[in-house]
């Protein structure tokens, strides 16, 4: 922060004319020189930013990372070079660039500057927010697979976990979709950057945080030694975009159900349950349960969005005290009122600006009223996300060979690397019985099609 504010100054120093800056390099305009008697003016000094890494860099090093993503899970299938590619991505995303700039966290910078013409985003955060989009619409989530360091700090401990519950994925899957909402808003309405606030990692990466980071963040961690990215697949709001994304991808991670041996490998050792297996045989009572669970979530899609609309809207009044000038206007208000007995530093700074009670009241009751509309707005996004789920897992679905899920899959290429086709043609090993487990038994697919 210290040298990103030292880069700043010196550049509106260089930005500004002549004229205004004085023979001790000190602006004359901006800071008046105060007469001293015997007192000699210092003379301020431009630090030198020769070490600072070029904006441009950061985005060529993303670009590459992508390229090379995207080649080892869909090309080479190599997990050793896509765990290679995670670990250089961590070092240099993490813990050398501190985790900043992330397309996480970029997502805030794009809704401000949607929101508010005079905003001028960052190149970076530009480049960092559409080039994963750009790689996800062609080649499915190989930026969380080896180039997103919060994706890749979590990969890299996802050791031995355990599976979780499909409704309990699918439930928690959807707090995401709610973070993102509310990231998009508070960003809006310049109430706050919630996600750099809330970035579990940037402790870590940073070597030094609040306390309650530090606990959240080593929360995370904890969880994601037994479950796989308890982040990335239930709170990452970017991640919510992506998923959306990945599933009109040109080309994704997949399993070639011409060569499969049936031998469930990929699907157990999954840590993020995206590998579905075929489908039995529907019975003609099981499709006619289907069909009446799909009718009954597209009917009821509508009544939950207008619900959550309406729970939205109410929730104005908690929504708006996020903003720091609704925290004020009833800190003030306390204080007129005698129910808070001392100041805090914002409220009397706010007494030395000179401006008005009413003028403070009137914009935190406008604020109220506009936060009435995200707040609907909010609830709207909330109401899609959940109805469209409900239809989708009411929906049944033929599959012939085992798949993995477009929007859950993250790429990281475990299941080919477990794959015993897979080491056969890597010349790992000579018989695909080398690695099955004892007592496994192969079943081809094609006698599972045809029966």
């Amino acid at each position: 922060m210290n040298n990103l504010f030292r880069s700043c100054l010196a550049l509106v120093l260089v930005a500004m004319p002549i004229g205004m800056v004085s023979a001790e390099g000190v602006p004359d305009l901006m800071f008046p020189v105060p007469e001293f008697a015997n007192h000699p003016i210092p003379t301020a000094s431009v630090p030198h930013t020769e070490g600072e890494v070029p904006a441009v860099w950061d985005i060529a090093i993303l670009l590459v990372a992508l390229c090379l993503a995207s080649y080892f899970t869909l090309v080479s299938r190599s997990r050793k070079s896509q765990l290679a590619l995670t670990i250089a991505c961590l070092l240099w995303f993490g813990f050398w660039r501190q985790g900043c700039v992330c397309p996480v966290g970029a997502t805030q910078n794009v809704a401000l500057a949607i929101a508010d013409p005079s905003y001028v985003v960052p190149v970076t955060a530009v480049a960092f927010f559409i080039l994963p989009l750009i790689f996800t619409l062609f080649f499915g989530r190989t930026f969380c697979a080896s180039v997103c360091p919060l994706g890749a700090m979590q990969e890299l401990i996802a050791v031995r976990t355990v599976a979780v519950p499909r409704w309990l994925d699918h439930s928690l899957g959807l707090l995401a979709y709610v973070y993102l909402g509310a990231a998009v808003i508070f960003a809006a309405t310049k109430t706050g950057f919630i996600v750099c606030r809330w970035d579990p990692f940037i402790p870590f990466f940073r070597l030094g945080g609040n306390t309650d980071m530090l606990v959240f963040g080593g929360s995370i961690l904890a969880i994601g030694l037994v479950v796989g990215r308890p982040y990335c697949r239930y709170l990452c709001p970017y991640g919510a975009i992506l998923r959306l994304l990945s599933c009109f991808s040109k080309w994704r991670l997949s399993i070639p159900g011409d060569t499969c041996v049936n031998c469930q490998l990929c699907e157990d050792v999954c840590p993020y349950g995206a590998i579905h297996p075929p489908t039995v045989k529907q019975t003609p009572e099981s499709r006619k349960r289907g069909k009446r669970q799909f009718a009954l979530a597209v009917f009821a899609a509508p009544v939950v969005i207008a619900s959550f609309w309406w729970v939205g809207s109410t929730l104005a009044v908690p929504l708006a005290m996020w903003h720091p000038e609704s925290r004020l206007a009833e800190q003030v208000r306390l204080e007129e009122t005698g129910e808070a007995t001392e100041s805090t530093d914002a409220s009397d700074a706010f007494r030395g600006s000179g401006m008005a009670l009413e003028e403070l009241y009137a914009s935190a009751i406008s604020r109220r009223g506009e936060f009435t509309y995200l707040g609907g707005l909010l609830g709207v996004w909330i109401g899609i996300v959940v109805g469209f789920k409900l239809i989708h897992i009411s929906a049944r679905r033929q599959r012939d060979d085992y798949q993995a899920d477009r929007a859950g899959c993250v790429s990281c290429g475990r299941c080919y690397w477990y794959c015993p086709v897979e080491k056969v043609r890597l010349g790992l090993i000579t018989d695909i019985s080398e690695v099955l487990p004892d007592g496994k038994t192969l079943v081809p697919l094609s006698a599972v099609r045809k029966s």
